[in-house]
């Protein structure tokens, strides 16, 4: 049973930084492309950050720049460094992996739960 652990999230002013972890059992992340999906109250899951099995990575246009997402291997884990917090990134974030890159909610394989980033003004 695949497993994704999320963690991380929290309150923090504008401007400041997190990091998310996500840490994944069955070393699935050697394998599947891992992404980080946020939703916020009343809209869709929208994809925030992914990286393939490769290394390579694809980053929503508003997070470009701001947020970086990393794998390490050894760790089984996924990390997303979000930096420059904006209001508008408060949402809840999910870790989750997809055999296809890059991902749609669609295509997503194994979802973790989520993580709430609050980010005040």
């Amino acid at each position: 049973q695949v497993k994704l652990a999320a963690s991380g999230g929290g309150l923090v002013q504008a401007g400041g930084s997190l990091r998310l972890s996500c840490a994944a059992s069955g070393g699935i992340i050697n394998i599947y492309s891992m992404a980080w999906y946020r939703q916020a109250p009343g809209k869709q899951h929208d994809v925030v950050a992914q990286i393939a099995w490769n290394g390579t990575t694809d980053y929503a246009g508003s997070v470009k720049g701001r947020f970086t997402i990393s794998r390490d291997n050894a760790k089984n884990t996924v990390y997303l460094q979000m930096s420059s917090l904006k209001p508008e990134d408060t949402a809840l974030y999910y870790c989750a992996a997809s055999r296809r890159f890059p991902s749609t909610p669609g295509s997503i394989d194994y979802w973790g739960q989520g993580t709430q980033v609050t980010v005040t003004s």
